[in-house]
């Protein structure tokens, strides 16, 4: 995987596709008009709704930009498809938090930063908690440094989906 490239799955690049569409034929018409509209309303330099208006075309086109650039880049996994002894991207990881003399199970997937929602249990590749899984296997110990000290997980199992 090359520097600049950017790992998502397949899943992943269709969510950013299906923004992209809905940004360039929705939301980038919407503000055009509001755009339109604000100016129709005489003295820029004191409408309010013209700059609001202004900021959120600003805001489209940027984030237009921001996903041409990733799709550009993009390097699609196929999590099905990965056969691995090893955690890899897109694996599903089941963990037991062994701090405190409690058993605690977590489950995490390894995903692309765009995909990551951590209340849905996808994590970022880039993650501290991604980077201390990648490369370890069943029975393992990952430490991982959070706000609140060193935590330590021990991997009961990972598949891919």
């Amino acid at each position: 995987m090359s520097e600049d490239s950017v790992p998502m799955t397949v899943l992943g690049k269709k969510k950013l596709e299906e923004e992209l569409k809905n940004l360039l034929s929705v939301e980038r018409p919407n503000a055009i008009k509001a755009l339109e509209t604000a100016r129709g309303h005489g003295d820029l330099s004191e409408n309010a709704e013209y700059d609001a208006a202004k900021e959120k075309q600003s805001f489209i086109e940027g984030r237009i930009q921001d996903i041409n650039s990733k799709l550009a880049r993009s390097q699609v996994i196929d999590t099905s498809n990965i056969k691995s002894d090893k955690i890899v991207f897109g694996a599903t990881v089941v963990m037991e938090d062994i701090n405190n003399g409690k058993s605690k199970k977590v489950t995490y997937r390894i995903v692309g930063v765009d995909e990551a929602n951590a209340q849905e249990g996808r994590i970022s590749v880039n993650s501290p908690m991604a980077r201390a899984m990648i490369g370890k296997a069943d029975g393992d110990v990952v430490s991982v440094t959070t706000p609140n000290g060193i935590r330590e997980f021990e991997i009961v199992e990972f598949f891919f989906e």
